[in-house]
């Protein structure tokens, strides 16, 4: 990681916006602004916690080895997000890996000093234990749906969860141009089933494609795809 001199405005992440004023000139001292690049991974899983990351500026990818040579994507990260509090916890690793899809610049504290910003500063700590409790829901969700929800549905579920989280362009498409493969990940399946489904969603006027963008036609049965989760 590169170091990024221009640096956050302590102002556009959940650290900043949380925290006390008086405790933003702690954090301008004690904080480090990195520059990542496009592929560049920010820390992998099985890495000893050394802190924390909130992302400034850019989109990143949260995931994890599925078995040897698969992996699942568990979430995308964009500015304002934290990333590494996945690993909080008494092994201290990071249980996940986090790698960047197109340049990012990243505000990394310490874990020392991120622990003595909780002592500190009630309404953050407050804040991120819901944060907390909602991921937790999400994954509990994400992991029902990956045992009970055919292929299509998962699928389904991954392009209007990310049109939720990244909203549409002019265009009208997903704002978030990401890779096929990338995609199978999300939606935890093979690159040749994500290929085959995609194909049906444009044959059914759901979805539109073109080059790495999607866009929704019939975000109604769309949804139709996902019901079987709710059984």
């Amino acid at each position: 990681m590169k170091i990024n001199k221009h640096g956050c405005d302590l102002n556009s992440c959940m650290l900043c916006r949380l925290c006390l004023k008086d405790w933003l000139p702690a954090i301008e001292a004690n904080k480090q602004n990195f520059h990542i690049k496009k592929g560049q991974q920010i820390f992998h899983e099985g890495d000893p916690v050394e802190g924390m990351y909130f992302i400034y500026s850019g989109t990143v990818k949260v995931h994890k080895k599925w078995d040897k040579e698969k992996e699942l994507i568990i979430r995308f990260a964009k500015k304002g997000d934290i990333l590494g509090h996945m690993g909080l916890g008494d092994e201290a690793i990071y249980p996940v890996t986090t790698t960047a899809l197109e340049p990012t610049i990243v505000c990394y504290i310490s874990m020392n000093f991120f622990e003595s910003t909780l002592r500190v500063n009630n309404e953050l700590t407050y804040r991120l234990m819901r944060f907390f409790a909602g991921g937790l829901q999400d994954s509990e969700k994400r992991m029902r749906n990956l045992v009970h929800m055919p292929v299509k549905g998962r699928i389904a579920q991954s392009l209007i969860t990310l049109k939720n989280q990244f909203g549409i362009n002019n265009e009208g498409a997903i704002n978030i141009e990401l890779t096929r493969q990338d995609l199978s990940s999300f939606a935890g399946a093979s690159y040749e089933t994500l290929f085959k489904v995609i194909n049906e969603l444009v044959d059914e006027r759901i979805a539109e494609v073109s080059g790495k963008s999607i866009r929704i036609v019939n975000e109604a049965a769309l949804k139709q795809l996902t019901e079987v989760a709710d059984l």
